[in-house]
């Protein structure tokens, strides 16, 4: 999971690429970088961090231009990654090309091969958004007419893209001296969205992850790139389209509307805020016909992106509401903290109890999902410390058994709380007196409510069917692999780190 967004503007889009990344931080807080054209030449600026910290006043001067694109990353192998894998990315030949990258390529190694073996082209990192940019880079090559291009050259680029590449990416790339591009899976799995502005000079256009970067900048929202479609944009604001992928069928993430994306955001043509609402009227179906679970005293969601679902729970259940947790926003997300002690440690560091609304209680705590189990245990015991009689613990979401190949730090089966055990089991393991997670035909109903024309889900760490049709036991074995050997480096460093500090 990253943020991405591009413009091509009639004024400086170094401003609106910086506030367009603010909007999507919560996409990726490891690295952030910008790119833009002036001409056909570019100017960049990235680094590790929040973006607020990547970018000063001397390095936006630099960034000239009325077209560019921008990108917060999230390291989805699980760990802080160098600032050479921060992006965007660039390439000299056969045309100066950046390109971002939101998703995850499931077939890079073997790409990877292929560009060094048959293609002579030389990879730099471990990235596989700098393995896309190659395969781009050779299909504008191959399809480019006596080394010149128009948009039929660039859309026959990216069938090819679609051809060669297997995974979730979505994807917004700068051409020196063409225009923008931006182009997303033939499943649809990442966001991708177009935004329009009448400027004075004309027709501006924006392309981000999220609906809310576009409204924020000022952009009207047009609508989804497509499945499998390209998105064209010259440098003069000429919009072109195109479908590049055969037998395209929407399937976007259902994580997206559980937790990653902005509640007010819309994607794919569905609410994220009213999808939450709606899971939480279905779980409360699904616990008014739970006999234990009628001595309730009080809601109290995990803050943040529990609140909508929390609410519509306590509303249809007649229950109280209340907000018993106090959140420092100024610690991380431990979701994308790099290894399980710092996920650990941080989780009382960013949540305080507000002991009153706990004390001699029976509370419903409620979250949005339950992942490696770590943070859920930290807040039931809270709770208890805080006075509470019974802790019930409800999953807006189905328990996660499965890894997430397609960018979502969940790449090893054995850290997931709920491989392996049942829901009694997962009970205990965090601590509960009793444990409710929602049916994944619920899930996927509430969120189709809020638009009907969402017919299939991506939904393989709920379900474990992979709808790419790639992903073998072999690799999901290589994939827990390397997870393996990194979290054995990243607990090293941790103990080093606490010898240095006396802790």
């Amino acid at each position: 999971m990253c943020g991405i967004v591009g413009i091509v503007g009639h004024t400086p889009v170094n401003q609106m690429l910086y506030d367009g990344l603010l909007l999507l931080q919560h996409r990726g807080q490891d690295a952030a970088g910008i790119a833009t054209a002036d001409g056909a030449m570019f100017h960049m600026h990235k680094g590790n961090g929040y973006v607020r910290d990547v970018f000063r006043t001397r390095n936006m001067r630099d960034l000239l231009g009325h077209a560019g694109i921008g990108h917060c990353r999230y390291p989805t192998a699980g760990s802080a990654t160098s600032d050479l894998e921060s992006q965007p990315f660039y390439v000299n030949s056969p045309f100066g090309i950046t390109l971002a990258h939101n998703g995850n390529l499931t077939n890079s190694e073997a790409l990877k091969r292929e560009l060094f073996q048959l293609d002579f082209r030389h990879v730099n990192t471990n990235s596989d958004s700098e393995v896309l940019l190659n395969v781009l880079a050779l299909e504008l090559e191959r399809a480019a007419h006596h080394s010149r291009l128009d948009a039929n050259a660039i859309f026959t680029a990216v069938a090819g893209v679609h051809r060669r590449s297997r995974g979730a990416y979505a994807i917004v790339a700068m051409i020196a001296g063409y225009g923008l591009l931006a182009f997303r899976d033939p499943y649809g799995i990442r966001p991708l969205i177009i935004g329009v502005n009448e400027a004075m000079g004309g027709t501006e256009y924006v392309v981000a992850s999220e609906s809310v970067a576009l409204e924020a900048l000022g952009f009207e929202v047009l609508r989804d790139v497509a499945p499998g479609e390209a998105i064209f944009i010259d440098l003069a604001g000429r919009f072109h389209s195109r479908q590049c992928a055969e037998n395209a069928v929407l399937m976007p993430c259902i994580f997206e509307y559980v937790y990653l994306a902005r509640p007010d955001s819309v994607i794919d043509g569905a609410s994220v805020y009213e999808s939450r609402l709606c899971m939480g009227g279905e779980l409360a179906r699904k616990i008014r016909g739970i006999p234990q679970a009628q001595d309730v005293d009080v809601v109290i969601p995990i803050p943040d992106s529990s609140r909508p679902s929390a609410l519509e729970l306590a509303n249809t259940l007649g229950l109280k509401y209340r907000e018993g947790f106090v959140k420092n926003r100024y610690i991380g997300r431990t979701f994308i903290m790099p290894g399980q002690a710092l996920r650990k440690k941080s989780v009382r560091q960013k949540l305080n109890p507000i002991g009153m609304e706990f004390n001699d209680k029976v509370v419903l705590l409620v979250d949005d999902s339950i992942v490696r189990g770590t943070t859920s245990r930290e807040i039931v015991q809270m709770a208890r410390e805080a006075g509470a009689k019974k802790v019930y613990f409800a999953s807006a979401s189905p328990p996660v058994r499965y890894p997430n190949v397609y960018g979502i730090d969940m790449p090893n089966q054995h850290e997931l709380v709920a491989t392996g055990r049942t829901e009694a089991e997962i009970a205990n393991e965090i601590g509960a007196d009793l444990l409710i997670y929602q049916e994944l035909d619920a899930l996927k109903r509430a969120v189709r409510t809020t638009n009907p024309r969402l017919e299939e889900f991506e939904a393989s760490c709920f379900d474990g069917k992979y709808v790419t049709g790639d992903i073998t036991a072999d690799y999901l074995s290589h994939l827990a692999s390397e997870r393996k050997e990194t979290r054995g480096e990243e607990e090293a460093e941790e103990q080093r780190l606490e010898l240095v500090s006396g802790n």
